[in-house]
């Protein structure tokens, strides 16, 4: 076949991929490379997460912007212990009972280390108390003395009545004491009188038994109404006592505690309430050694979850930090529910009730990284409900308030508390997919005031910064962190070259470390089954392989449909109006190309193009973008003085899912010119490319893996040395082709051309001249242009010819 003088030459095979000489690495292996420390090629969010840290003002938290894999995790949080790791320790803080207000647990701040000290101290004070406590009211001294007051008490009583009965004597009547009291009698020779008998006397006799009796009874009425006072001022005198031994006992157990912890105001006013509690309460020892032994449990030997004798006094330790490690805490959250976040108030079960206390208050991640760093994913936390509103709340406030989960739980009888909010002074850092940030900033006017700081992580940089000392100590870094055998320098030229393939170009590597880091511990796992001490350059490729593999099911099957003629894709031949088009296919981590035949059909119309995916909805809005592109430059270049007088249909043929992309409209527009030029097109050469207005061919994604998918069929059917790809012009930079396909190039059995402008790929699948106007605005009649416009200005007159003979029972197209 001709070839066109305007046809485009194939790429050398040094360009189409780029190699990393294992010589300007300039070591052996990665056993003699000293590790990097920092982020590689991040200097932008390096800046921002310093900048974040350092500006301690309201709203500059940090939300770090990058693709998943990327090692901004590991990366970040290293970076953030280096730069807390100089700080001093945050101050703890604890809940303690709140003796006002039950249910309004306090919330104290003690210097760092202070509150696992001062839990100790009170768990001293109560065990003291329980064993000392008693003993003091079980003592002779104390039991003298409440005897006394009893025995007064009773002499005082007894002494009343007395006087009444011996006043009853004299009168002939008797104080005799009944179930419900006293009660006064009339006697007669030292006996009651029977009521019968009593009822017989004279008028007059009984008359003057009842005078006395009622005289009687109103001294003694006022006798039994002074009893309670009697009873209280005994009550008053016991409790007076009992305070008074309470004292001597609290004071005493109380010395180590007040010496410990006198000189901190936070303290003072809660170790003076619980002295007043403690003389107040200290019954509550006496019950609690009776009924639970002293040691935690019940009568039935069961455990005392919440026992008020020892509970009210505990002290509940929400976080504490050891003074002597210091730093800031950098606390990572990977499961951010409402409860892991802001903390919890836990519950037991008692008789179809739920109960609970200030100890059973249990501190989440916010209270944990309060004073330094909390870090969590985006995604994560916007997947709780509520959870995302409730971080906003707390860093607006600056505050953590725990709210109980079961407020809301109506069918739950539940005892709730309201805990003191913490005052909260803290950095968040939340990693995020860079759509997720723009989202959050389009949509959430709280998001742009609380994360003012973006740290946006590269996920490539330039390939001149890396080899031969950046990227390989990046390697080796890597290598080292994961206790993998040493790289030789082929290895890691191998894996250089791997990470400029991974972002589908000549200049730039990826920094995407985690996979990379898997592909370095699988070259390792192959270098120890072969049994040797070194990661070699075949490992390396031997990984790549079986990655592959592992995912290559899908591409396999397809491909042998095509080479069964299931799927028909021809390899060599010339077609008029059929291209071959290429795209990628996608499966998890997993990219492959797939050619595909794509046709178009044209006759006399009224100037449309018809995309069939898009009349059938399989053809995404990219897709239909690069459609209408097409039929506007093929309007405006062809007879632009005369209506569009065509009628084209284009389809993926063999196509059962839905169309994306623009990377087709070339082979769509190649494919339209060739069945309008009645030219016929190469079958041995596929096509990818986006087409603009002005007929330039523009770069498009996935090079690589379309070459690839079109080389794989032509192999397996046989390569004639005519076999290739064109690919746009812009895109010969992002080459990084398989060994096996640039050795196919470097043997002249495949070719690889780029093209700038619809032209030379017409030029080049033609093999004729693609025609340019002359002096006279015409294109030369044998160039492709020349047929493409003589076609349709014919389709032009036949339809005006067609018009002029029409009648109104004729439609005119």
């Amino acid at each position: 076949m001709t070839v066109s003088p305007l046809s485009p030459q194939p790429l050398p095979p040094e360009r189409l991929r780029r190699r990393c000489d294992p010589a300007s690495l300039g070591f052996a292996t990665t056993a003699d490379v000293e590790r990097i420390d920092g982020l590689v090629g991040q200097d932008r969010a390096l800046d921002a997460l310093t900048f974040g840290l350092g500006l301690t003002a309201k709203g500059y938290n940090i939300f770090v912007l990058g693709e998943p894999g990327s090692g901004r995790h590991n990366a970040v949080r290293q970076f953030l212990e280096q730069a807390a790791e100089k700080e001093q320790a945050p101050d703890d803080w604890v809940y303690v009972h709140n003796f006002r207000e039950p249910h309004k647990p306090r919330a104290l701040k003690l210097p760092a280390g202070r509150g696992p000290e001062l839990a100790e101290a009170m768990r001293a004070l109560v065990d003291g108390l329980k064993s000392g406590m008693p003993a003091v009211f079980e003592s002779e001294d104390y039991q003298n003395r409440r005897k006394a007051i009893d025995v007064q008490f009773k002499e005082s009583h007894d002494a009343a009545f007395q006087a009444i009965a011996q006043k009853a004597e004299k009168e002939g009547l008797g104080l005799l004491r009944t179930e419900t009291g006293f009660g006064i009698v009339p006697m007669k020779n030292g006996n009651p009188i029977e009521p019968q008998v009593f009822d017989k006397l004279p008028l007059e006799e009984r008359q003057d038994y009842q005078r006395r009796i009622k005289a009687l009874g109103e001294e003694l009425a006022e006798a039994v109404e002074n009893v309670p006072r009697l009873d209280k001022e005994r009550r008053e005198k016991i409790r007076d006592l009992n305070r008074q031994l309470a004292e001597i006992a609290v004071k005493r157990a109380m010395n180590d505690l007040i010496a410990a912890f006198g000189d901190l105001e936070s303290a003072k006013a809660y170790i003076e309430a619980v002295r007043e509690d403690l003389i107040d309460n200290a019954g509550l020892f006496v019950q609690s050694a009776e009924e639970s032994d002293l040691d935690g449990t019940d009568e039935n030997g069961l455990p005392v979850l919440i026992d008020p004798a020892v509970n009210r006094y505990k002290v509940n330790v929400i976080v504490s930090h050891d003074p002597k490690i210091g730093g800031d805490p950098v606390i990572y959250e990977d499961f951010p529910d409402l409860g892991h976040l802001i903390g919890r108030i836990e519950h037991v079960p008692h008789m179809g009730a739920m109960l609970t206390d200030f100890t059973l208050i249990k501190a989440g991640s916010l209270h944990r990284a309060n004073g330094g760093i909390l870090m969590v994913d985006a995604e994560r936390l916007l997947g709780e409900p509520f959870v995302w509103q409730t971080l906003k709340r707390c860093l607006r406030s600056e505050a953590i308030a725990i709210e109980s989960p079961l407020q809301t739980a109506y069918t739950v009888t539940a005892v709730t508390l309201e805990p003191d909010p913490i005052p909260l002074e803290v950095k968040v850092v939340v990693f995020g997919e860079r759509r997720t940030y723009y989202l959050l900033a389009e949509l959430d006017p709280d998001f742009s005031e609380l994360f003012k700081v973006a740290a946006d992580f590269e996920d490539r940089f330039s390939w001149e910064d890396g080899p031969p000392e950046t990227y390989g100590r990046l390697i080796a870094s890597i290598a080292h962190d994961e206790e993998l055998l040493p790289l030789t320098a082929e290895a890691v030229a191998a894996v250089i070259e791997r990470a400029a393939r991974m972002v589908a170009d000549q200049e730039r590597l990826s920094l995407r470390i985690g996979p990379i880091a898997d592909l370095l511990r699988e070259a390792d796992y192959w270098a120890r089954q072969a049994g040797d001490d070194t990661i070699k350059d075949d490992h390396v490729r031997r990984a790549i392989a079986e990655q592959i593999r592992r995912l290559d099911r899908v591409r396999e099957r397809l491909h042998e449909e095509i080479l069964r003629d299931t799927i028909r894709v021809a390899t060599e031949g010339a077609e008029t109006g059929q291209v071959n088009g290429l795209s990628v296919i996608g499966i998890g981590n997993f990219s492959f190309g797939q050619p595909s035949r794509i046709s178009a059909r044209v006759r006399m119309g009224a100037g449309k193009v018809i995309d069939i995916e898009r009349e059938v909805e399989l053809g995404g809005p990219l897709h239909s973008k690069g459609v209408l592109i097409l039929s506007g430059f093929l309007a405006a270049r062809y007879a632009p003085d005369v209506p569009m007088s065509l009628a084209a249909t284009l389809v993926f043929e063999q196509s059962y899912g839905g169309v994306e992309g623009d990377s087709a409209s070339a082979a769509e527009l190649f494919s339209l010119l060739s069945a309008l030029a009645d030219a016929p097109l190469r079958q041995d050469i596929a096509v990818t490319g986006s087409i603009d207005q002005n007929g330039r061919i523009q770069a498009i994604g996935g090079v690589n893996e379309k070459i690839e998918g079109f080389f794989d069929i032509c192999s397996a059917r046989g390569l004639t040395g005519s076999q290739g790809v064109m690919i746009p012009a812009a895109n010969a930079k992002h080459l990084m082709l398989r060994e096996d396909v640039v050795e196919a190039c470097r043997a002249g059995k495949f070719a690889v051309y780029p093209i700038a402008t619809a032209d030379q790929g017409i030029a080049l699948l033609t093999g004729l001249n693609a025609g340019e106007r002359g002096d006279d605005g015409a294109f030369p009649a044998d160039s492709v242009n020349g047929r493409v416009e003589a076609r349709l200005l014919a389709f032009a007159e036949a339809r005006r010819a067609y018009a002029k003979g029409g009648s109104d029972d004729k439609p005119v197209a």
